[in-house]
């Protein structure tokens, strides 16, 4: 069976109970979430969170791209989301490489090359994107003033978050693990 099988025949099970319908469209908790595309965050049960609870943006590393502030822009302006929290991730894949890295990656198996200027948004310090992220949002001349906007980092390894403020670095977490977790 291909993935797409998988996929429709789980859907069919999932559609007899649906019961969904009465969701309202503005999330219940007024949050929106933008967060990593890693597979192995379930970010509902991570955050004790239900259907109908919060927008959930997704990407690769969790970034503030043009496009995740474009979805924050129209959640807190337009659904009426009051706070945002942005989640990064331990052995995150955009932490591994660099725009050089993924460049030569296109060039090389595609016969692609994005250009110079294509930015992957890769990073080499886990604490220092969040923050960077969490700025950028609350710099957003499209958000309203009044958001309030956190950055956490989940653990992959167990489970937990941990909030990130001005001065925590990678090493702090690593230092929870008493290892090299953090990257």
């Amino acid at each position: 069976m291909s993935e797409i099988e998988a996929i429709l025949e789980a859907n069919r099970h999932y559609a007899e109970e649906h019961g969904t319908t009465d969701v309202p469209l503005r999330p219940a908790r007024r949050l929106a979430i933008l967060t990593c595309m890693d597979a192995r965050i379930q970010l509902f049960p991570v955050l004790g969170l239900r259907l109908g609870d919060a927008h959930v943006i997704r990407n690769a590393g969790g970034r503030a791209s043009d496009d995740a502030i474009r979805s924050l822009v129209v959640s807190t302006n337009l659904l009426d989301t009051r706070e945002i929290l942005v989640i990064q991730h331990t052995d995150c894949g955009m932490n591994r490489f660099d725009n050089a890295a993924i460049r030569h990656h296109l060039l090389a198996h595609l016969g692609v090359d994005p250009g110079e200027s294509t930015d992957f948004l890769t990073f080499a310090d886990l604490h220092e994107s969040v923050r960077e992220d969490v700025a950028k949002i609350r710099a957003s001349p499209l958000l309203p003033k009044d958001i309030t906007v956190n950055g956490l980092i989940f653990d992959v390894a167990t489970g937990r978050l941990h909030p990130v403020g001005e001065t925590d670095t990678d090493a702090d977490l690593a230092h929870v693990h008493g290892d090299d977790a953090a990257r």
